[in-house]
């Protein structure tokens, strides 16, 4: 087994791309991070007569998803060291592969095992933007791209039963499973669903809401997200709502969520179209007088709230 102690990250790096263009796991020595506590990636640590780099299980983690690799349990090898091992994704298995449309994202497709709740990436944010809109006031929650209602889901869990049933629940999907699958999880009577092309809401004749959630959907293929943006704002908001817009940074591949946004014709993450579809919300939003803030990683939180109640034009 490879070991290392005070060789530079490059190195390491440069090793492990190499080895695992042949294998389909790999392993090393280093020194126990534990040891080190408190100490930053880089500081030396000087044990008897060997010299080592200091890197924390953190590093070693972001390491393993640079690489496309799940990171193993680590094992104890010595009194000062310990095997980091990864194991290579399979990077087919991913709904971002799938062919289908409407059931791309259905209750039998490869999406339908993600639980984004159970992600500390998307649930801090999340519960973060919900708390900043004061999620508990609003009366009328509309959500584009619904699924099968894990952001309703949410709501129903932070909020005490006597204020979450005052609160009409709207959620629109494109998938009829996954929408069957919402209508028999909120069964409580205060939750709507309809299975509808969201580039034509008119039609649905919703009215106003007081909030507006839509994480990954508007920037999904088919969505015509200036023009549609822009219409929720001007036409489904009451004249105090607020939006939480959720922009996916990550893909889903072989049981991980994995950081980066992934550009067509990029073999590597790449963010400008994520960033230019952040940057045009938010300005557009400040102009319309909405206080914005951007927060989170893995998904990026716009979320906005009035900062003077004025009617939406």
């Amino acid at each position: 087994m490879k070991t290392f102690t005070s060789e530079p990250l490059s190195d390491i790096l440069s090793w492990a791309h190499k080895t695992l263009t042949e294998n389909t796991t790999l392993s090393f020595e280093v020194l126990n991070p534990d040891i080190g506590r408190g100490s930053y990636a880089g500081e030396s640590i000087h044990i008897d007569e060997a010299t080592y780099i200091y890197r924390s299980y953190k590093a070693w983690s972001d390491l393993g998803e640079i690489l496309f690799c799940r990171m193993l349990t680590p094992k104890i090898i010595s009194e000062h060291t310990v095997q980091i091992a990864y194991e290579k994704l399979d990077l087919g298995d991913s709904f971002h592969h799938s062919d289908a449309k409407e059931e791309k994202y259905g209750v039998e497709s490869r999406f339908a095992a993600i639980h984004k709740n159970e992600e500390p990436a998307f649930l801090s944010p999340y519960l973060r933007a919900l708390r900043s809109v004061r999620v508990g006031e609003r009366k009328r929650i509309l959500n584009l791209g619904i699924n099968t209602g894990d952001e309703f889901e949410l709501i129903r869990t932070i909020l005490p039963s006597n204020d979450y049933e005052t609160i009409e629940l709207v959620g629109i999907d494109h998938s009829v499973s996954a929408i069957e699958k919402a209508r028999e999880r909120f069964n409580e009577g205060n939750a709507i669903f309809y299975v509808h092309n969201i580039n034509n809401l008119a039609s649905l004749d919703l009215g106003r809401f007081d909030l507006i959630i839509t994480i990954g959907t508007l920037q999904s293929p088919g969505i015509e997200f200036k023009p549609l943006f822009m219409k929720l704002v001007q036409e489904y908001l009451t004249h105090d709502g607020a939006l939480i817009l959720g922009f996916p940074n990550c893909r889903w591949m072989g049981g991980e969520m994995i950081y980066g946004a992934k550009a067509p014709n990029y073999p590597y993450s790449e963010m400008t179209l994520l960033y230019k579809d952040v940057y045009y919300c938010k300005k557009y939003l400040q102009q319309k007088k909405f206080r914005v803030t951007l927060t989170g990683k893995d998904y990026v939180f716009l979320t906005a709230t009035r900062i003077n109640v004025t009617t939406c034009d």
